[in-house]
């Protein structure tokens, strides 16, 4: 009995909370453990937590894992229209988007990304036709494209650090879209999930 009065005490930090936690070790401890935890008292070293934590937090959410909302219905039915995700931005950290990933990448402002699918690198042919998509003469497949599609573009190159990146809901016009050849510095990650 005494080891655990001990061991509690050593868990409790702050002067304030070893009389509170001594007072209560013979009645009712639970109850003033979680009275306690949920209502600290406002200590020095709480605000030093709290901005810490605080600090982390905004931290994380900044340059980590940012948070998305997915605005318009180009990428249907991969992720819907207002919908919540995360933008991981260590996933290119150390290597490059595959053809076929979807990638977040910055447009315009800071606060506007866009989510896309990546179809081509540097050097590669891209082309529509009747719908279907030509990467370097070859007829591709994509098993993420639900909707029929009439797009037609002529044969274009990817320049030098570039991608061609296009929306999922190839269903609605292309004057619709915000598609294209965009740099590689405009890469901030990949959707979460």
């Amino acid at each position: 009995m005494r080891q655990t009065r001990k061991i509690q005490m050593k868990l409790i930090d702050t002067e304030a909370h070893k009389d509170e936690v001594k007072e209560a070790l013979g009645t009712d401890s639970f109850r003033l453990l979680m009275r306690a935890f949920f209502f600290p008292k406002m200590v020095r070293s709480f605000f030093i937590r709290f901005l810490i934590v605080a600090a982390v937090a905004w931290l994380f959410f900044k340059f980590i894992c940012l948070p998305l909302i997915v605005a318009g219905g180009s990428m249907l039915p991969t992720y819907a229209e207002r919908g919540f995700n995360f933008c991981w931005r260590p996933a290119y950290w150390f290597s490059e988007p595959e053809r076929g990933d979807v990638v977040v990448m910055k447009y315009g402002s800071n606060k506007v990304m866009i989510l896309k699918r990546l179809i081509a690198k540097e050097g590669d042919t891209v082309e529509f036709r009747n719908g279907k998509l030509i990467l370097n003469g070859r007829e591709q497949e994509e098993p993420y494209i639900k909707g029929p599609s009439d797009w037609n573009l002529p044969p274009r190159t990817v320049e030098k650090d570039h991608y061609y990146l296009v929306g999922d809901n190839r269903s609605v016009p292309m004057q619709r879209h915000i598609f294209g050849q965009m740099h590689k510095r405009y890469l901030q990650g990949a959707p979460l999930w």
